[in-house]
């Protein structure tokens, strides 16, 4: 019985606040006051403010652990915290990889503002990562942190397919700055693989893609941080000058190779012993000659991304109205029958879209609407010009980057690309050494 009681009583609530959202309450000619209901509300400050303090917290643990102590296993615990809490938990936004695009649009739009709490999502990674290295790509970015914990083998790619896949981020982070910053749409946003399955639903084709990455992490390491992530590509600039670097070993390194194969992201190069002497003059010769050339495809790149920019500006919601407008009104004008009025008929020119009943039905003008376009169709222009310089730029760079070797004696962190995953230290035999040194 008091079972029975404890289950009906919600509901006879339930049924009683419907009922009375259905009736409406009588009309007192008394005075009488209604008193002030109070409704609990989450408080999402609250919650942003623990985002913040627990995304530095995080970072710093990190930090601290991977270049002061050189261990791992933080780093899997951190992995894990993260991924409950900033993934499950606040399903996956703020993030860091979504702020790019509102960073962008706020360089570029004075009426935008943009929240603090999505500026500081976007600045303390890029701090830690000029400061530390990708301590934030380590395990407290949820994407990252996800892949890491499902990683359990790590078949090394081949050099070339790893130098293409590379230049993908950067062309994706190029695109996402353009999308943003015409303010057509967040594709970084859209196409997000892992928010579904935070989210435990969405998409399907992004659900679907985002298991496949994770099939694919328990092979490799990292795929989406190495080969798509447009924000893994902003840190490695920083992280490729940060202030305090990871370190293997305090010892010299016994070119031992374990490091090498333990690294999931192939980030650790091995030495190198440059057979092809040449002297100095040649050297400065070929380099030079690399530099004259990376001038041609910054130009190539903003020509063709220039002559592309219309397709392009197709992703503007405006312009497809502006496309759907047109067509419409070119059917309009060639037929037969001249209507006197906007209800058309079906059975004449078709169902209209929504778009189309909402842009007639509010009064719109094909004149406004022209103009509209064309001052879409010109930033394309001028903003296609700039992204396509970039993708120019950094394809001439990865070439200059492949061709340009460097002899190595021992085997160095590639800073770039070094996500901060600890798994090396204990490969290394020196910091095992260390390690069994009895403490005094």
């Amino acid at each position: 019985m008091k079972k029975l009681l404890f289950i009906l009583f919600p509901l006879m609530l339930l049924a009683e606040a419907q009922a009375q959202d259905r009736f409406p309450k009588p009309d007192f000619e008394s005075g009488y006051q209604y008193p002030e209901l109070n409704y609990f509300v989450p408080n999402e400050t609250l919650w942003i403010t623990v985002d913040i303090i627990m995304l530095t917290a995080l970072m710093s643990f990190v930090a601290w652990t991977v270049i002061k102590r050189r261990t791992r296993k933080p780093v899997i615990w951190v992995s894990v915290v993260s991924v409950a809490y900033f993934g499950f938990f606040r399903k996956g936004c703020v993030c860091s990889i979504g702020a790019i695009q509102n960073v962008a649009l706020a360089l570029v739009d004075d009426t935008y503002i943009m929240p603090l709490s999505v500026l500081l999502f976007f600045m303390l990674p890029v701090l830690f990562a000029f400061l530390f290295g990708r301590v934030f790509c380590a395990g407290v970015c949820p994407f990252g942190a996800l892949q890491e914990l499902v990683n359990i083998r790590n078949y090394r790619l081949s050099k070339a397919v790893t130098s293409v896949l590379g230049i993908l981020p950067w062309i994706y982070l190029i695109f996402a700055v353009l999308f943003a910053v015409t303010q057509s749409r967040f594709i970084i946003c859209r196409f997000d693989p892992f928010v579904g399955i935070f989210r435990l639903g969405g998409d399907i084709v992004l659900i679907a893609f985002g298991a496949a990455l994770l099939v694919a992490a328990i092979f490799t390491g990292r795929p989406f941080c190495r080969f798509i992530c447009p924000y893994g590509a902003l840190l490695s600039l920083f992280s490729r000058v940060s202030i305090w670097k990871i370190k293997l070993t305090e010892k010299s390194c016994i070119n031992c190779e374990l490091c090498h194969n333990a690294c999931p992201v192939d980030a650790i190069k091995p030495p190198f012993d440059n057979k092809v002497k040449e002297s100095r003059m040649q050297g400065v010769r070929r380099i030079l000659m690399y530099f004259a050339v990376l001038p041609l495809m910054i130009l190539a790149g903003a020509v063709l991304m220039r002559h592309v920019s219309d397709d392009l500006s197709r992703v503007h919601k405006d312009v497809r109205l502006y496309d759907e407008v047109s067509s419409f009104e070119y059917r309009v004008s060639n037929s037969e029958i001249k209507p006197e009025t906007l209800n058309l008929k079906p059975e004449t020119y078709g169902t209209l879209s929504v778009d189309l009943e909402a842009f007639y039905g509010q009064g719109g003008s094909i004149e406004d609407l022209t103009q509209k376009y064309n001052s879409i169709q010109a930033e394309f222009k001028f903003y296609s010009t700039i992204a396509g310089a970039f993708i120019g730029l950094v394809i001439g760079l990865a070439l200059i980057g492949l061709s340009v070797k460097r002899t190595r004696k021992q085997y160095e962190i590639d800073y770039a690309a070094c996500v901060g995953c600890g798994r090396c230290f204990s490969y290394c035999p020196q910091n095992k050494e260390e390690s069994e040194k009895p403490s005094t």
